[in-house]
C-alpha cells in the first residue's frame, strides 16, 4: 500500500514540476487508485499484486471516499466565492491588472466609486507638499486607494523626533530624506502606484512647473510662506488645493478650488497672524494621532474629489478639536477683495485667527 501512495505522490510532483494541469494530474492518480480496487476485487487472495496492493479493498474505498469529500468540500466553497466575488466590468478588467482588482475590491462594490471611479483614481496625478505628519498618512493612504502618481516634495530628512506622529517614516530610516523615505513606505503598501520623489523646497522658480503636472495639490507644509505660495500657484492653474494644518490639538481642512466658484486659501486667511502667535509643533507639541487624523482625512477629500463620490469640503472649514472631541464645519464664502484670486462676489470670511501651522 505504501508503494502506491509513493507511486501517486510521484506522479502528481512530476506533474506539477512539470507544468501539467491539475485537472490531469487528478485523473492519473484516479486510474491508479481504480486499477488497485479493481485487481482487490478481482484477483484471488493470494495473489502476488493483490498482497502488494494490501491484500483488501476496504481501505482503498475509504481513502478514495475521503479524497471525493474534500474535493466536493473544496469545489463548493470555490462556487460560493465566485458568487460573491465582486463583478467586474470587461472594460475594467482591461485597465487593471488581475492583482489589481482584487486589491481594490472593496472601491469597487462601493457604489459611490466603483469601476470608473477608481480607473480614475489610476489616472490621477496628486502632488503632496511636505512628507511630515500630514503628508505621511496622506500619502499612504492616497498610495493605498490607488492613486496612479503620487508626487512627493519635501526638503527634510528623517529626524528621531519626527517618529512620533510622521507615520510613513522608521527608525532604520533616521537620516534620510523624507521624500525617499517616503517612497520606501508607499511601494511597499503598494508597487502598482509610481512615487516621484523632489527632495528639495518649493519655491517660485519651480512651483508653476510642478504643481502645473498634477491633478490635485494637498498642502501639509508647516511655514506660511510655502503656504502662500501653493495657493497662488493653484488659483493661477485654476488646480484644485487641498489644504490642512494642525498645532497641539486642533487641525482645520478644506478644499480650495476658485476656478469652480470656491474660495481659495487667502479668502479665509488674507493675513498671516502676528510673529509668534501661532508656535510650531517643535514650540507647542501636537498629540501624536491628531495628523493622523486630519492626514487621513485629506486624503478621504482627496478620493472623494477624483472619483466625484459624496460632498468635499469644497467652500467648507473643517475644524477638528482632538482634546474635546469636537468636529465644526462652517461655509466659507470667496472674497470680492482677495489679493491672490479675486473673486467677485460672496461675503468676508473669517479672519485668519485660527490658522495654525502645520507638523
Amino acid at each position: 500500500m505504501v508503494l502506491v501512495l509513493a507511486v501517486m505522490a510521484a506522479l502528481w510532483g512530476l506533474g506539477a514540476w512539470l507544468g501539467t494541469p491539475q485537472r490531469v494530474r487528478l485523473g492519473m492518480i484516479g486510474m491508479v487508485w481504480g486499477g488497485v480496487v479493481l485487481a482487490q476485487l478481482v484477483l484471488p487472495e493470494g495473489n502476488p499484486l493483490r498482497e502488494a496492493t494490501g491484500g483488501d479493498a476496504r481501505p482503498w474505498v475509504v481513502l478514495g471516499g475521503v479524497a471525493a469529500l474534500i474535493w466536493a468540500y473544496k469545489s463548493l466553497i470555490l462556487k460560493l466565492k465566485a458568487r460573491h466575488a465582486p463583478q467586474v466590468p470587461s472594460t475594467l478588467a482591461g485597465a487593471f491588472r488581475p492583482a489589481e482588482l482584487e486589491r481594490y475590491s472593496r472601491h469597487i462594490l462601493l457604489r459611490e466609486i466603483g469601476g470608473p471611479g477608481q480607473r480614475r483614481l489610476k489616472a490621477a496625478r496628486v502632488l503632496v507638499v511636505g512628507a511630515g505628519g500630514l503628508g505621511s498618512p496622506a500619502i499612504l493612504y492616497l498610495a493605498a486607494a490607488g492613486v496612479g502618481v503620487i508626487g512627493v516634495i519635501d526638503d527634510d530628512v528623517v529626524d528621531a523626533s519626527n517618529l512620533q506622529r510622521q507615520i510613513i517614516h522608521a527608525d532604520a530610516r533616521i537620516g534620510m530624506a523624507k521624500v525617499h523615505s517616503a517612497e520606501i513606505a508607499a511601494i511597499a503598501l503598494n508597487p502598482f502606484i509610481e512615487i516621484h520623489p523632489y527632495k528639495r523646497r518649493l519655491d517660485a522658480a519651480i512651483a508653476a512647473d510642478l504643481i502645473g503636472g498634477h491633478d490635485l495639490v494637498l498642502d501639509g507644509s508647516d511655514n506660511f510662506d510655502t503656504r502662500d505660495l501653493v495657493n497662488a500657484t493653484c488659483v493661477a492653474l485654476g488646480k484644485p488645493l487641498i489644504s490642512a494644518a494642525i498645532t497641539q490639538w486642533e487641525g482645520q481642512l478644506s478644499l480650495y478650488h476658485p476656478a469652480r466658484g470656491a474660495p481659495c486659501y487667502a479668502c479665509i486667511f488674507p493675513n498671516r497672524p502676528a510673529p509668534n502667535m501661532v508656535p510650531t509643533c517643535a514650540e507647542a507639541g501636537v498629540a501624536s494621532p491628531l495628523p493622523g487624523v486630519i492626514g487621513a482625512m485629506m486624503a478621504m477629500e482627496a478620493v472623494k474629489h477624483i472619483t466625484g463620490a459624496g460632498e468635499t469640503l469644497t467652500g467648507r472649514l473643517m475644524i477638528h478639536d482632538a482634546l474635546y472631541a469636537e468636529t465644526r464645519v462652517i461655509e466659507v464664502s470667496p472674497r470680492a477683495d482677495c489679493a491672490v484670486c479675486g473673486v467677485p462676489r460672496g461675503a468676508p470670511a473669517p479672519l485668519a485667527s485660527e490658522v495654525k501651522a502645520g507638523s
